[in-house]
């Protein structure tokens, strides 16, 4: 394994929570989720080298694993073709994370499920605690434009809950 392989494999243990939020906020299915959350560490890797390291570490993966969260949503072709890239010895083992029993928990990744990606990248950041001027940071937007759709993006989600809450009562 080469030195760059395992610093990348370093990096990716530390911050695979984040990878599997992002993989569990556009993907309902576990099929997908896992291989969503492959497919980000995949174009992690494939673009690893290009890391000019302007930035943080995490700050490029999110915008890294958010776009491709995005393209990977959007594509009719939701598996890649990585088999013979090479990258097999990459794979980093998913934990299993046992959220099932937490009600609300579910029920906030089903209301997210429901949201456009914007929205969900914007709730995502939400929820790791990112200020409105990193929010903007991240998608190129202002600090205030930002703040709005977030705003807009959490009574989005908020009434989605509320109707998920009535309508199981």
């Amino acid at each position: 394994m080469s030195l760059m392989e395992k610093e990348f494999l370093e990096k990716i243990e530390k911050h695979k929570g984040v990878i599997f939020k992002i993989s569990k906020m556009y993907m309902d299915d576990q099929d997908d989720q896992n291989d969503l959350y492959q497919e980000i560490i995949y174009q992690a890797w494939k673009s690893y080298g290009d890391f000019q390291r302007r930035s943080d570490f995490s700050t490029w993966l999110y915008r890294t694993a958010l776009n491709t969260a995005i393209v990977f949503l959007r594509s009719e072709k939701k598996r890649s073709f990585i088999q013979n890239q090479g990258i097999e010895n990459l794979v980093v083992p998913q934990e299993s994370y046992n959220d099932t029993d937490d009600r609300n928990m579910k029920l906030m990744y089903e209301a997210i499920h429901q949201l456009s990606p914007i929205d969900k990248a914007l709730i995502f950041f939400f929820l790791e605690d990112f200020s409105g001027k990193e929010i903007a940071s991240q998608l190129g937007i202002t600090e205030v434009n930002a703040r709005v759709k977030l705003n807009r993006a959490k009574a989005k989600l908020k009434e989605i809950i509320e109707k998920q809450k009535n309508n199981r009562i």
